[in-house]
């Protein structure tokens, strides 16, 4: 390693949040289990000692994964919202099924990230503020597109639709997450 190199990496100002990104990453490929700061150490190319330095102990690296995860989503949802802020309710179930779709394909890490933090957060209590977050958000975000009933509603039914999604043998189709969207965001009669 050059000098050069190692200067660059002791004054590296984004060096916790990469160390954060790689956990996330190390936490989708290997679960919770996997998650050391040795093998953030060698991913994020920093010294053990950084690791240790930023995160003191793997519960700070775990709540950390769980607040970038959750800073994420909230960004993501809240683009999405803005994308449909002229939807009819057909077209937001439209959207939320390829949103389900993806969770097969482009977005399955992090959805995998994002339910292996969430599992973390049943058995630590301190983890539950901010596991809960992105519920909250895509509710407030959804409110002025469907309502507040069918708002609430999405968070927990996209969670199941996309873990479902995610571990059943035979995915469901999109025609049959669209069918069950569309039931879900009907408005009362």
């Amino acid at each position: 390693m050059t000098e050069k190199t190692r200067r660059t990496r002791r004054h590296d100002p984004n060096r916790r949040e990469r160390i954060t990104e790689v956990a996330e990453e190390l936490i989708a490929e290997r679960g919770l289990e996997g998650l050391t700061h040795r093998a953030i150490a060698e991913r994020a190319d920093v010294s053990l000692s950084s690791t240790t330095y930023h995160f003191a102990d793997r519960e700070a690296l775990i709540r950390a994964a769980l607040e970038h995860a959750a800073e994420r989503f909230a960004g993501f949802v809240r683009s999405w919202a803005q994308e449909y802020a002229d939807a009819t309710p057909d077209q937001v179930a439209e959207g939320l099924a390829d949103s389900v779709m993806a969770c097969l394909g482009e977005g399955r890490t992090n959805a995998v990230v994002d339910y292996e933090l969430h599992v973390a957060a049943l058995r630590r209590p301190e983890l539950r503020e901010a596991a809960s977050r992105s519920a909250r958000i895509s509710t407030e975000v959804m409110t002025p597109l469907v309502g507040p009933i069918a708002a609430a509603t999405i968070p927990p039914l996209m969670t199941g639709l996309c873990l479902h999604a995610m571990t059943a043998p035979t995915p469901p189709t999109r025609d049959e997450v669209l069918t069950i969207l569309r039931n879900a965001l009907r408005p009362p009669q």
